[in-house]
Parts: C-alpha cells; sequence; structure tokens
C-alpha cells in the first residue's frame, strides 16, 4: 500500500512539472523576445504577442549596464516607423516608455500590416543610445 502511494505521489509530481514546463514554454511562444545592444547596454525588447499585430501591442523593455545591473534611471523612447513605399509615405511615431519596477512599459499603436523598424532610444547621464529591431506586423 506505501509503495503504491509513493507511486500515485511520484507520478502526481512528475505530472505537475510537466504541465508547468509545458506552460511556460507555450508561454514563450506566444510573446516576441528579442536582445540588442545600445552603446553598454544589453536591451531587451518584449511584445505581448508572438508577431506584432495591427492595433496595440504592449513592449516591455528590460535596460542591463555592462555590470548585469538593471538600469532604472533613464528616459526611454520608443521610435516606431515604416518605410515609405510607392504612393505610400513613410510612417514615423514616437511613444515615452513609463518604468515599471526593473522593466520600462510603452504601448505601440501599429496601423497597418507591414515590416516595421523599432528603436529605443535610452537617455542617460547626458547621452543617448539607440537599439534597433525589426519586425513584421500581422
Amino acid at each position: 500500500m506505501k509503495r503504491l502511494k509513493k507511486a500515485t505521489t511520484m507520478i502526481l509530481v512528475v505530472s505537475i512539472a510537466i504541465v508547468f514546463l509545458a506552460t511556460s514554454a507555450m508561454a514563450d511562444l506566444r510573446t516576441y523576445k528579442q536582445t540588442a545592444t545600445a552603446g553598454v547596454y544589453a536591451v531587451t525588447l518584449k511584445l505581448d504577442k508572438k508577431a506584432p499585430v495591427v492595433g496595440d501591442n504592449i513592449a516591455t523593455i528590460e535596460i542591463k549596464d555592462a555590470d548585469g545591473k538593471y538600469v532604472l534611471d533613464a528616459k526611454v523612447t520608443v521610435e516606431y516607423s515604416m518605410p515609405g513605399m510607392p504612393g505610400m509615405p513613410p510612417m514615423n511615431y514616437k511613444t515615452n516608455a513609463k518604468q515599471n519596477a526593473e522593466e520600462f512599459i510603452a504601448t505601440m499603436t501599429i496601423p497597418m500590416a507591414g515590416a516595421w523598424n523599432i528603436t529605443i532610444k535610452i537617455s542617460r547621464g547626458g547621452k543617448t543610445e539607440s537599439a534597433k529591431y525589426n519586425v513584421d506586423a500581422k
């Protein structure tokens, strides 16, 4: 009887672990995440969807210095643009990110599907550094 209880408990624990790992892996598949450099900073951009979409996209920005410490005293701006095409002028948008704990949060409202350039500008200590990303909005 004790062996049966141990086996049942072990199966339950393993099952819970598998469900947890699968859920975590699926969460990563549902979000966009990319890291780029901006001068001495490592800048990670996370979007709330696997790929940006037409409409609101929540951008979470994590900035670390050369020592791997979070940068919390910067002004962060998100600029996103689509280059001009025949019959259509370029589109340029800008939004300020707000600090939230160890991250900065901004909402990008993308008006149309296609290739977009995202530039995250970090102003700190009188200097501005930029990290660049390219995404395709659906």
